[in-house]
C-alpha cells in the first residue's frame, strides 16, 4: 500500500499531467490522494515543496531506467543504445524529465530546487543528471571510457529532445559501436 507521500505525489503528477503547475490546486492533489490538505501540507510545506518533491521523483524516475538500461543482457553498444532511447522515450513522456534534460523550464512545471528558490536545496538539472549516468555507467562497465561513451550516447539522445525527429531505434546501435570503436570502421581512420 503506497505511503501518504507517494500517492500525493501520484496526485500531484497526475493533476500536472492535467493542467498547467500554476493551475494544480493543492486542494485538488490532497483530494486526489485521500487525504487532508493538512496532511499535505505538513509532508510538503506547501506547493513549492511539492514541486521540488515531484521534480527529485522524475529524477530518481529517469535514473532508474538508465540502471534497467545498462543493467540489461548483451553487448555495450546495446545497452548504451536502450540507455539512448529510454533517454528520448523518459523525455517524451514526462515534462519534468525532459525539462531536467535538457534545461528547458516554462512557467507550465513546478520550478526545481536551486533555481532562485529555496536556498539550501541542491541544484537538479542536466549536468546532476548527466552526471548520475556517467557515475551509473563507470559501475556497469567497471571502465572511466564506458562512462565517457555512456555520457556522449545521452547526449546525442537529447538532441531527439531538443530538435523532435523519430526516436532512435536499433538502427542506431550502429552510430553507438562506431563511435565507442568497436565497429570495423572505426579503426580505419
Amino acid at each position: 500500500m503506497p505511503t501518504a507521500r507517494e500517492s500525493l505525489l501520484e496526485a500531484a503528477g497526475g493533476a500536472l499531467a492535467a493542467r498547467p503547475w500554476p493551475a494544480v490546486r493543492m486542494t485538488d492533489v490532497a483530494a486526489a490522494a485521500g487525504v487532508s490538505r493538512q496532511t499535505l501540507y505538513n509532508e510538503f510545506a506547501g506547493k513549492t515543496g511539492l514541486g521540488h518533491a515531484l521534480v527529485r521523483r522524475d529524477a530518481a524516475w529517469y535514473l532508474d531506467g538508465v540502471d534497467r538500461a545498462l543493467a540489461a543482457p548483451g553487448a555495450p553498444a546495446e545497452r548504451l543504445a536502450a540507455v539512448v532511447e529510454w533517454t528520448v522515450r523518459a523525455g517524451r513522456e514526462r515534462p519534468l524529465v525532459r525539462a531536467l534534460l535538457t534545461g528547458c523550464w516554462n512557467g507550465n512545471l513546478p520550478v526545481p530546487a536551486g533555481r532562485g528558490v529555496r536556498p539550501g536545496l541542491p541544484a537538479l538539472g542536466p549536468a546532476e543528471l548527466i552526471r548520475g549516468v556517467r557515475e551509473r555507467a563507470q559501475i556497469a562497465f567497471g571502465v572511466q571510457e564506458g562512462a565517457q561513451w555512456c555520457e556522449l550516447a545521452v547526449r546525442l539522445a537529447l538532441s531527439y529532445l531538443v530538435a523532435p525527429a523519430e526516436p532512435p531505434g536499433p538502427g542506431h546501435a550502429g552510430l553507438l559501436r562506431l563511435l565507442s570503436g568497436t565497429s570495423p570502421r572505426a579503426g580505419a581512420r
